[in-house]
C-alpha cells in the first residue's frame, strides 16, 4: 500500500472509531433504560417479553433497510444485544428479590 493509500486508511480507521464512541454511548444509554424496565418489572417471568423482542427485531429490521443496512446483520447484532441485556436484567430483578 502507498502513502496515499495508508493515509485513506487511516481517515477511515478514525473515522469507525468516532462511529464504535457514538455506538457505546448509545449502548450505554439503552442500558440505562433496561435497568429502569428491571426495576418495575415485577418477577423474573416478566423478563424475556419474547413479543417485544419479536417488535423490536421487526423495527430495528425496517429501519435497517430505510438506512441502507444489511437487516440480517443488524437482526444478529440486536439478538446478541437483547439477550445480553435480558441476562443482567434477570440478575438485577433476582438480587431484588432476594433482599426484598
Amino acid at each position: 500500500m502507498n502513502n496515499e493509500g495508508m493515509k485513506q486508511l487511516g481517515d477511515v480507521r478514525d473515522a469507525i472509531d468516532d462511529i464504535d464512541h457514538q455506538i457505546v454511548r448509545l449502548i450505554a444509554s439503552r442500558q440505562a433504560q433496561v435497568e429502569r424496565a428491571g426495576a418495575i418489572k415485577g418477577s423474573v417471568a416478566e423478563v424475556p417479553a419474547p413479543e417485544r423482542v419479536e417488535a423490536v427485531i421487526r423495527k430495528v429490521r425496517a429501519i435497517a433497510v430505510d438506512s441502507g443496512a444489511d437487516p440480517d446483520l443488524i437482526e444478529a447484532v440486536y439478538r446478541t444485544m437483547i439477550m445480553s441485556f435480558i441476562e443482567r436484567e434477570l440478575e438485577q430483578v433476582k438480587r431484588r428479590d432476594e433482599t426484598g
